[in-house]
């Protein structure tokens, strides 16, 4: 039936002509955009998906940010601690030549106390943005990963380095007793025969204000006669005391002394525990005290007492000194080395993950320009085909008067 009130042929015809003016519109967007996703209107999960990962890779490059300036920090540190190796190495040489009889040792203790001077220069000198790591005690932590579990809880992960304390000087460090979290095992002159074994703990949980904060408390741990100390410091757990004890009993270089050290992962939960053994072929005794008034220094602590001039029998004891100082100066620039190694590692899975993420958001969102051209080509010729059609119907109406003539 025609009608000239109603036009189906031309409803028909502009509805079609507008689903192509919009299918036109889209694609136009897409060229115009370089996306099929824009916004939330052209597809909200999509959109709302690539929204949250395009945050994460943003988050990833102030990550990968933090990675290099972590880096940068632990190499200035690794860089110092393998030059104080060096500098420790030419120290043993002229120490080996000290033993000598007919030699000059009034100069090279001249020459011994300069590299002490410099070494104490680089120790001081090796900061990156005022970030000392061969100074002091505890860590520092690199922000390393952004993580996102499958219910989209986001958390961060972070890389911790330890101080390697290379510091030569002393400080005294008062008598406050220290009870409860970081008291170290009460021993008295504690007898360890030959090939026995003492096992020191230092109790689980953060160390009070008392322990750090300006060394106001520390640790001494006497064999025989011989006495070392390490003063708690800002940020120390019962691993750094532990570790600097150690170090500082290896120092000593004492015949068949040996100290076993077993870190844990979280001092505030765990007891840390170190094994005093006894192979020197006599007994000995060991005493430990906490919160003594004595004195406590670096890992190099008595570098400054290095002494081949006085006697023959202190040149021997120069060159047993030295050999515990140049392996702690070893120690730091290896753990130094791992560390760097690791970050260096991260930001390299850092930069790969970001890429990734990159190229799955273009995925979800970016516009293949090539369908988009093709398809445009298409829409362009059936929004011609669509006006024709639309004016075809439109002169049926006019059709209607020939039957009244």
């Amino acid at each position: 039936m025609s009608s000239i009130l109603t036009n189906s042929s031309a409803m028909v015809a502009l509805e079609t002509l507008r689903g192509i003016n919009r299918g036109l519109n889209e694609v136009q967007s897409q060229i115009s955009t370089g996306k099929k996703v824009a916004n939330a209107k052209d597809s909200a999960s999509i959109f709302a998906i690539s929204t949250v990962m395009q945050a994460d890779v943003a988050s990833f490059k102030q990550i990968s940010d933090s990675l290099n300036l972590g880096s940068s920090t632990v190499g200035v540190a690794r860089a110092a601690a393998e030059n104080v190796t060096s500098l420790l190495q030419d120290m043993k040489e002229l120490i080996v030549s000290a033993q000598e009889e007919n030699v000059d040792r009034s100069k090279i203790q001249t020459d011994v106390d300069e590299l002490v001077t410099q070494i104490n220069s680089v120790v001081n000198a090796a900061q990156f943005n005022g970030q000392n790591l061969l100074q002091g005690g505890g860590n520092i932590q690199i922000l390393s990963s952004l993580d996102r579990d499958s219910t989209q809880n986001v958390s961060t992960s972070s890389i911790s380095v330890n101080r390697q304390n290379l510091e030569s000087a002393n400080a005294t460090v008062a008598g406050t007793t220290i009870a409860g979290a970081g008291a170290i095992t009460a021993l008295s002159a504690q007898a360890v025969a030959d090939g026995a074994a003492q096992t020191v703990t230092l109790t689980q949980g953060t160390l009070v204000a008392s322990n750090t904060a300006g060394a106001t408390s520390g640790y001494s741990v006497q064999i025989g006669t011989e006495t070392v100390s390490f003063a708690a410091r800002e940020g120390d757990t019962q691993n750094d005391v532990a570790r600097n004890l150690k170090n500082s009993i290896d120092a000593l270089g004492l015949t068949g002394i040996t100290v076993d050290l077993t870190e844990v992962a979280d001092p505030t939960s765990t007891d840390v525990t170190f094994t005093i053994n006894n192979d020197s072929g006599g007994g000995i005794t060991v005493t430990t005290v906490s919160g003594d008034a004595s004195t406590a220094g670096g890992g190099l602590a008595g570098l400054a007492d290095i002494d081949v001039e006085t006697s023959t029998a202190t040149a021997n004891q120069a060159l047993a000194d030295i050999e515990g100082l140049l392996q702690t100066a070893i120690d730091s620039a290896s753990a130094f080395g791992s560390s760097q190694k690791r970050i260096d590692n991260q930001i390299e899975f850092v930069s790969q993950l970001t890429d990734s993420l990159t190229d799955g958001i273009g995925a979800l969102v970016d516009a293949d320009i090539e369908e988009a051209s093709a398809r445009l080509q298409s829409l362009q010729v059936q929004q011609q085909l669509g006006i024709q059609a639309l004016s075809i119907a439109n002169q049926q109406p006019a059709q209607l008067l020939a039957l009244f003539n």
